[in-house]
């Protein structure tokens, strides 16, 4: 899909009460080496499983705009005999990568059948090597080789994927107690090689709070410098902020420094694949919205990094149980042909206006309809401020699944002297188009009449923003 397909496409799904005015122009994608740095991430994982052909994806990701990358290391495909190592495969992705300006960080995992015998695959996803003293100095041996081939390459290293749930956690039950177990036999052994390393514990499956603090009950705090999670659901706003609330409580109560991450999550944009979310209704628009809401929902409630699950569709998904013969959807690109979806170009442009030069800020951003309509009260705000220009966000959470029928609202912004509109517009994150934003200053405040309200957020920002 080009970008002339997708403005094609997006109309008629986004039906406006009123016709937005004629676009002046569009948001221009930045490439990945263009951008200093940011806190956006993307999915490159299942290198471990042959998932994908990793060559056909840089030329598009160099021109994400995104600045991380998260990789899964693949001990049993490094380790394929005893004691001999071959890292080849993974120096490549970590280089290629880098050469096109997305820093890679490692999720550490998994098993492997030379040592822990009993996955129904020879990649052993999921099983952890805790059960015989081989493989537990056969994991240490091979994360100190790990650790000695790519110190100087990547410092963010992440511990094992998903404990919290069986499918990753084999062959026993679930144990924050044991989870921290191989933290502690592994952390060690990569700070001891990189002393600069950044450790990440947790990657949780959702938001298990319990699970959570009997990790930290454990000691997980005195190990890691981040703690990481994956919160997928098919309403990305649904109780989420209470849930950030809560794991910032949780953590205060035993290392304040520690930073939350967003490290996996993902919509897809078909139905009948696998995976998380798969057996809900979705299309390529749905997915691209469910992506810009679920990023900038992040980057508004200040976490440190959000990754996007996943470069590409991977067809013949490999989970805990084997290759179950069907695709995981939940690529940007796609997975027949790696061309890309309208989340590819959503993507873009969500990078090209929030790397670091964007921050939070906290100045008031109100939504009004004239008709006194219900469903504003639910209306999601989110504020920033960009090279001294206010960026103001403005969506409603509908339910994807269900459809929801767009109008237009009234929006009043203060920023008082944080920051300035010269010549306010408004930006369309999913189709890059920018539009002249109809307004009046009334005192300090520029209210903004007929404002499309849509189910994924749009921009109020100057015209010197999107055009920079």
């Amino acid at each position: 899909m080009t970008r002339r397909q997708l403005l094609g496409v997006v109309p008629a799904s986004v039906v406006m009460a009123e016709a937005a005015p004629r676009a002046i122009g569009r948001i221009r994608p930045r490439p990945s080496r263009e951008i200093v740095s940011s806190r956006i991430s993307i999915g490159f994982e299942t290198l471990d499983r042959e998932m994908f052909d990793p060559e056909r994806c840089y030329p598009y990701l160099a021109q994400t705009g995104v600045k991380w990358a998260r990789c899964q290391t693949g001990w049993a495909r490094t380790e394929r005999r005893k004691g001999e190592y071959d890292f080849s495969w993974l120096d490549r992705v970590v280089d290629a990568l880098r050469g096109i300006g997305i820093q890679p960080w490692f999720n550490l995992g998994y098993g492997n059948t030379l040592y822990t015998p009993g996955p129904p695959h020879f990649t052993a996803v999921g099983w952890a090597p805790l059960n015989s003293d081989e493989a537990r100095q056969a994991w240490v041996r091979y994360v100190e080789r790990l650790a000695q081939r790519f110190a100087g390459r990547v410092k963010h290293w992440e511990i094992w994927n998903e404990p919290n749930i069986p499918g990753f956690w084999q062959p026993d039950k679930p144990d924050p107690v044991r989870y921290v177990e191989l933290v502690r036999l592994t952390a060690p052994v990569l700070r001891k090689t990189i002393p600069d390393c950044v450790l990440i514990g947790g990657a949780f499956a959702g938001v298990p709070l319990d699970y959570m603090e009997g990790c930290l009950e454990a000691g997980l705090a005195e190990l890691v410098d981040k703690i990481s999670y994956h919160p997928y659901r098919p309403v990305p706003e649904h109780n989420y902020e209470a849930e950030v609330r809560s794991m910032r409580g949780l953590l205060n109560r035993y290392k304040s420094s520690l930073a939350l991450w967003q490290g996996e999550n993902g919509a897809p944009s078909a139905s009948g694949g696998v995976g998380a979310l798969a057996d809900l209704e979705w299309d390529e628009v749905r997915q691209a919205k469910w992506l810009l809401r679920r990023l900038l929902l992040d980057l508004a409630l200040g976490l440190e990094l959000t990754s996007y699950f996943h470069t590409v569709d991977m067809v013949n998904y490999i989970r805990a149980t084997g290759q179950t013969g069907q695709t995981n959807f939940k690529g940007v690109l796609r997975g027949h042909d790696y061309t890309p979806k309208a989340s590819y170009y959503a993507l873009q442009n969500l990078c090209a206006l929030f790397d670091s030069d964007t921050v939070g800020a906290d100045f008031a951003l109100r939504v009004d309809s004239p008709r006194r309509d219900a469903e504003v009260a639910a209306v999601r705000t989110a504020t920033f401020v960009r090279r001294g220009a206010p960026l103001g966000a403005v969506w409603y959470p509908a339910d994807l699944q269900v459809g929801w029928q767009p109008k237009t609202v009234q929006v009043s912004m203060w920023t008082g002297k944080m920051a300035q509109l010269r010549r306010p517009v408004l930006a369309d994150l999913l189709t890059g188009l920018v539009h002249p934003a109809e307004h009046e200053v009334r005192g300090g405040t520029v209210l903004f009449r007929d404002v499309p309200l849509r189910d994924y957020p749009v921009v109020l920002t100057d015209e010197a923003i999107v055009s920079a």
